[in-house]
Parts: C-alpha cells; sequence; structure tokens
C-alpha cells in the first residue's frame, strides 16, 4: 500500500520500494516504511510518512481527465450497496478514482478504458492505490465486449461514458438478480437516454439525483453557505434488476 511523503504544504504518493525526485532531493522509500516514519532525502530535507485514505486518492492520482468526486464516489456506493466480495463491471476508467475506492472496499472490478495511453495510466493508479490485484484494468469499448460479460452474474455495472445508455439497455445480460447499474452524467440529454434505456429494458426503480454540494462559510458576522459557485458536478442515474 502507498503513503503518501509530506513536507510542509507539499505532498507526493509513492509505494514502498519507490523513488522520490524532488528539488528538496532524492528520497528512497523503503520496503518496510511505516506510517509516522521521518524520512530523509540526500539533501537532508524530511518527509512524514502518513496513511493514504480515499480522498488523497482523488487528490494525487496522476489525471486523464476529471475525475470523479469523492462524494459522487459516496453516492454509487450508498446507493447501491456494494461491498466486498462483490463483482463489478465498469466503463471509463478515466484517472481510476472510482474503481480504486471500490477496490479499497475489497470489491473485484474490472473496468474498461478506450484509450491505451490513459489506461496505462490508470493501472499506476491501481498499483498506487494498492488495488492492482483486484482490479484489472482493460483496453477497449466496453460495449464491443458485453458478449464475453454476458451471464457473468455482476453485482455491480458502473458507466461513465457518454454511449452509457448503450450498455444500459443490455445491462440484464451481466446483472445479477438485485443487481444495480449506475450511471455517471455530465449532460442532462444522456441522463434522460440512459434512464428510457433502463426502463425499456425492463430495469426497475430507475431515478436520477443531481449532485450539488455548498461548502458553508464561517466568519465573525455569522455562518451560511458559500455564494461562489452551485457546486453542480454531474447527474447519477441508479437502476436496479428484478
Amino acid at each position: 500500500m502507498s503513503v503518501l511523503l509530506v513536507h510542509e504544504d507539499r505532498e507526493y504518493l509513492r509505494a514502498p520500494g519507490d523513488e522520490l525526485h524532488t528539488d528538496l532531493g532524492v528520497l528512497d522509500v523503503p520496503e518496510d516504511v511505516e506510517h509516522g516514519d521521518v524520512l530523509e532525502t540526500h539533501l537532508g530535507e524530511t518527509f512524514t510518512v502518513r496513511p493514504l485514505r480515499g480522498p488523497d486518492l482523488f487528490e494525487h492520482f496522476e489525471r486523464t481527465g476529471a475525475p470523479m468526486m469523492p462524494r459522487d464516489v459516496g453516492l454509487v456506493v450508498g446507493n447501491t450497496g456494494v461491498a466486498a466480495g462483490d463483482r463489478v463491471l465498469d466503463a471509463g476508467t478515466g484517472t481510476g478514482v472510482l474503481s480504486a475506492y471500490l477496490g479499497r472496499m475489497g470489491a473485484d472490478v474490472t473496468t474498461y478504458e478506450r484509450d491505451p495511453e490513459f489506461a496505462d495510466v490508470a493501472r499506476e493508479n491501481m498499483r498506487l492505490a494498492g488495488v492492482d490485484d483486484n482490479v484489472d484494468v482493460r483496453t477497449g469499448d466496453l460495449t464491443e465486449e458485453l458478449d464475453a460479460h454476458a451471464d457473468e452474474s455482476y453485482d455491480v455495472l458502473t458507466l461513465d461514458t457518454g454511449d452509457a445508455a448503450d450498455v444500459v439497455a443490455r445491462a440484464p445480460e451481466v446483472l445479477r438478480y438485485g443487481g444495480f447499474v449506475a450511471v455517471y452524467s455530465p449532460f442532462v440529454e444522456q441522463t434522460r437516454e440512459a434512464v428510457e434505456a433502463a426502463r425499456e429494458a425492463g430495469l426497475q426503480d430507475a431515478r436520477t439525483d443531481e449532485t450539488i454540494q455548498r461548502p458553508m462559510d464561517f466568519d465573525d458576522r455569522g455562518s451560511r453557505p458559500a455564494t461562489g459557485g452551485v457546486g453542480h458536478t454531474g447527474y447519477l442515474t441508479f437502476a436496479r434488476k428484478y
């Protein structure tokens, strides 16, 4: 499992055995590194070792686009009940934040990324998250690979692609009884398509939530929601196979 190396306001994510190269010097991360250790670069600068937690994945993964926000990940988990031992089929890996979160929870994830370079980055991110044994990042298009997954009985199907509706239409083929599909969409048009596909496919309880989060401001005058921005990230559609 990787650790955070912290020096004042700087943080770096590295795995045991890795090297850190910065203007503060070169630092070798020992294989037996422990949380709370203080490591020193060859220039004498010190870094404190801190444990890796889920939100750190969002902050420190190498990005290949806009990753799913932790609040959206939480809604996926809360609305599907994904848990250790579940099998998850995913499309639109991107940076891999969702897959890594689910892998850290103990789910077995098969995720598809169309862009080979993005897939390579995601594989490295899974290594850093310590979940490369239970998150399988595949290069390809799930819409072209669905036949290979038919009747494989997945507990959850998660989609973050522009053509998610095409996969939702065949979700009953890959989901076990009681399984969920969860679709993240940045645009409401894609959301409507996903809902219509879910209903036509015979999935139940199809619904969509918009994710909006407002931070609070506290000062001497009083307390109120922040006025800077609406806090919208996207739309999450859920449906279930019965």
